[in-house]
């Protein structure tokens, strides 16, 4: 079981560099939890793809029909973004160094992997990363 950000489910969907051995992790997982917010973000990621004319129109409805097919046969575990994951993270900025630099979005993701009782979190946002650990939280690739 492990706890994943968006930035690591995208390369599941789009093809990087690191894409292999993210579907060779994720897949040999019982279990990946997700912050419910991935859902929002990843179809932003494929939007972005389209929108930069990275993908046609048809490679975007593919990876969005794959992302939903995958999320119907539960490879997906989502981890609600509750009014306690909200009120954390709110409260997460009283205390954090002034050199932390730390955008809401990730503040969700780091708090929700928290709230859950995770103690490492899979992802590619270095910036994130760095936050994770004024939190307490390993931050790892794949």
């Amino acid at each position: 079981m492990i706890f994943c950000d968006t930035s690591v489910v995208a390369k599941l969907y789009v093809a990087e560099r690191e894409s292999p051995a993210v579907r060779s992790l994720l897949e040999s997982e019982d279990q990946v939890l997700v912050s419910e917010l991935a859902r929002a973000e990843l179809m932003a990621v494929f939007h972005r793809q389209l929108r930069e004319r990275k993908w046609t129109r048809d490679q975007f409805l593919i990876a969005t029909r794959q992302f939903i097919q995958d999320d119907e046969v539960g490879f997906w575990t989502w981890l609600p973004l509750d009014a306690a994951i909200l009120a954390s993270a709110a409260r997460t900025y009283i205390t954090l160094p002034e050199t932390v630099f730390l955008r809401s979005a990730d503040c969700l993701h780091l708090v929700t992997a928290l709230q859950h009782g995770f103690a490492e979190l899979y992802t590619y946002d270095l910036r994130q990363a760095e936050a994770a650990k004024a939190l307490g939280l390993e931050a790892r690739q794949v």
